[in-house]
């Protein structure tokens, strides 16, 4: 069975097991982070790196880092607000984006969150409910429950809930309306400030960057008219700027650039109006910027 290393290894705490536990662990291998967990082990080792991983249940990471038993961990920026404890968020990973919201039944004579004075309400956030709604002038009966919260209306447990919501399908089933949103939240890296090896908690940061931006981009390639450089590089003009190569013609250059994915079908269709050809788009699985 694998155990803890030396002490000075560098502990990171990944969510043992569901969604979050297949993301992380897909993330630290696109970053170069290797390495093997044997079946239901709780710990493992990064290949070629003093990192050692060591697999927790996700609300528990922003206290067990709080504390100093891990160095960083990768939970969600929910759980991290709603243990209140004091660790430092050092990158957002782009992905798990939801929203904790108030909801209440559709034909509920609700309008607003102040509405919820003397209500009760149903959450498995109870210290980011209890401020909300403080903040607007409510003091409601709060409900914590570790699991689904979605049918605790239906039972007569509550008259609201607070619940992540990510498509509202699921609200959708249960007959609820959102009637305010709180706060939306992600998957994070975070660290503490006691961390016992800096140097390689920054080589990890960089490393996932990497990964983490990539994904928001796309090497264009096209070919065009070298009297139009000047008119397509105003549609791509990447960071610094593109990368320019002559054509065996040469009224014609070659173009590579970075471009934001959500941005890429608009400009390609834009180039092909200038008179570009030959557009290529390649995806990016890592870069450094």
């Amino acid at each position: 069975m694998t155990t803890l290393g030396s002490e000075k290894n560098l502990r990171i705490g990944l969510p043992s097991k569901g969604r979050l536990s297949e993301v992380a662990g897909e993330l630290l291998s696109q970053a170069g982070l290797n390495f093997r967990r044997q079946s239901r082990g709780l710990f493992a080792r990064v290949s070629g790196l003093p990192v050692e991983l060591i697999f927790l249940r996700t609300d528990d990471i922003p206290t067990l880092c709080a504390e100093g038993a891990i160095d960083m961990g990768i939970t969600g920026s929910d759980l991290v607000e709603e243990s209140g404890v004091d660790t430092e968020v050092r990158m957002r990973l782009g992905v798990g984006r939801c929203r904790l919201a108030i909801c209440v039944p559709d034909d509920a004579a609700l309008s607003s969150a102040a509405d919820l004075d003397k209500k009760r309400v149903a959450t498995s956030f109870p210290n980011v409910t209890r401020q909300y709604l403080k903040e607007k002038g409510a003091t409601a009966h709060l409900v914590s429950l570790s699991g689904s919260v979605e049918v605790m209306i239906q039972l007569g447990v509550a008259d609201a809930i607070v619940d992540l919501v990510e498509t509202g399908s699921t609200l959708a089933a249960n007959r609820l309306r959102i009637l305010d949103e709180i706060d939306s939240y992600e998957t994070v890296l975070i660290q503490n400030g006691r961390c016992r090896d800096k140097e390689t908690a920054d080589r990890v940061v960089r490393r996932l960057e990497g990964v983490v931006i990539a994904r928001d981009y796309s090497l264009l390639e096209y070919n065009v008219p070298r009297n139009k450089l000047s008119d397509a590089e105003a549609i791509t003009p990447g960071f610094n700027s593109p990368t320019v190569n002559s054509l065996e013609d040469e009224n014609w250059c070659s173009v590579r650039v970075m471009v934001k994915r959500g941005d890429v079908i608009d400009a390609m269709e834009r180039l092909e109006n200038l008179g570009a050809s030959a557009i290529i788009e390649t995806p990016i699985s890592n870069c450094r910027l």
